[in-house]
């Protein structure tokens, strides 16, 4: 689909709205602006008080998550420094990921991640729960919070809660940190359950051998027949077909240069082709019968790569999934079942109405809440994981009465960090241009 209308629809509204809204000073306690974005926001926060009564376990809670914060902060730094030195030793080819659309994480113009509901609500269930996580530990440390809110930029581009600045400013040390990380802890359990329960669910779906078309071999009599992949094959000359079995059957009897029928479904439309088969490619197999040229999505298969979740490179993979499924569809398009709508629904039995949907809301929830999760731990301001560094670097210089430095070693920290951020955007275009 071709968005570039409908964004600039939007982007129009959307700066209408913004300027009427601007210039008339309109609901000026629940509307402001920071430059082009428009705040949406509320003063009745008082129901986040009511944490405070649990302050010893959410401080316990918090502590823990500052210990995983900076694990995480680590791993992710260490991984950077890494992707740097096989850009620069490897020069791997630019691929779509190098593109700048997809640099961002914008559904629908990011390839890698759709325009759909599912997205939409991991997107904002991310935000909501890393807000929220920053305001109940506001409350626990003595923090007032004096308003929440949404920011828009033509579309909810983030959460945010707004905490007393004074009462911020006098926090120090691990309070301070708590309050910081209590947002990427959220983020990182809250991922981590999301896939925990869409590895879960799949153990419940069943394999069923429905002839679903997964591929069509170039040049073969399928395609000159204008057989499309993700078509159920319905009939053979005539004769109803449930299964790849009851397909293959009925294709034993042929032999290379008989015509054949088949009456297909794709996306619901019945369609009728006929193929005249061929002899099969040398060296792909021995048989006889005639070669229509297709291959079938394989069930049994792919529930068995689903049972890699639950392995340690579970999470790689599931993290993956989105990107790989489009730079390299033929060996990762049978995950796609778990990002968007797919026709390979029909090769499952499940447990109940709209599973795939459910397991596509989980799924999304996970993968942005991780995504966001280990990116605000990195160490660099104005991320949490940089103001995590600078607390607790106050902290440790204070104790020697050398605080006056701390300010110098958080920003150097942070200024190595967005180069290194940039280096990875940035060199593998340059490289490549080299090379050219």
């Amino acid at each position: 689909m071709d968005w570039l209308l409908p964004i600039v629809i939007l982007v129009t509204l959307y700066a209408l709205v913004a300027y009427y809204v601007y210039t008339y000073k309109l609901w000026p306690d629940h509307i402001t602006f920071y430059g082009p974005f428009m705040a949406i926001k509320t003063e009745k926060v008082g129901f986040f008080d009511r944490s405070i009564r649990f302050s010893t376990p959410l401080r316990l809670y918090g502590t823990i998550g500052v210990a995983m914060v900076v694990i995480v902060s680590a791993l992710m730094t260490i991984m950077l420094f890494f992707s740097i030195q096989h850009i620069v030793v490897q020069q791997p080819p630019l691929t779509v990921a190098n593109e700048l659309k997809n640099v961002l994480a914008i559904p629908g113009v990011n390839d890698f991640i759709p325009f759909t509901v599912a997205v939409w609500f991991g997107l904002l269930a991310t935000m909501v729960v890393h807000e929220f996580g920053h305001a109940i530990l506001c409350r626990v440390e003595g923090i007032r919070v004096k308003s929440m809110g949404i920011l828009l930029a033509v579309i909810p581009i983030g959460a945010f809660v707004e905490p007393d600045e004074e009462d911020q400013e006098k926090t120090k040390g691990l309070a301070k940190m708590r309050m910081f990380g209590a947002g990427i802890t959220n983020n990182i359990l809250l991922g981590l359950a999301c896939f925990a329960l869409v590895v879960f669910l799949l153990g419940f779906a069943v394999p069923v051998s429905t002839p679903l078309i997964h591929g069509v071999y170039v040049d073969s009599p399928a395609q000159e027949a204008g057989i499309l992949p993700n078509s159920i094959i319905k009939e053979v000359n005539g004769i109803a077909v449930s299964s790849r079995d009851e397909v293959a059957a009925l294709l034993n009897a042929t032999k290379p240069g008989d015509s054949i029928t088949l009456l297909v479904e794709n996306k619901g439309i019945a369609s009728v082709h006929t193929l005249k088969l061929r002899a099969w490619p040398e060296g792909t197999s021995d048989r006889t019968s005639g070669f229509m040229g297709v291959t079938y999505y394989n069930a049994p298969l792919v529930k068995e790569q689903f049972r890699l979740f639950s392995e340690p490179i579970g999470l790689v993979i599931l993290l993956a999934i989105p990107i790989y499924t489009i730079m390299d569809p033929v060996s990762w398009s049978q995950f796609s079942l778990l990002t968007i709508d797919s026709a390979e629904a029909v090769m499952w039995q499940v447990p109940f109405p709209q599973y795939w949907t459910v397991i596509q809301l989980l799924f999304w929830c996970g993968w942005f809440n991780l995504v966001v999760g280990t990116f605000n731990a990195l160490p660099l301001v104005p991320l949490d994981g940089g103001y995590i560094l600078r607390a607790g670097v106050d902290r440790l210089m204070d104790r020697r009465g050398l605080l006056k430095y701390s300010s110098y070693i958080s920003n150097a920290v942070s200024y190595v960090m967005l180069a290194v951020l940039i280096a990875v955007v940035v060199l593998p275009l340059v490289l490549n241009a080299l090379k050219a």
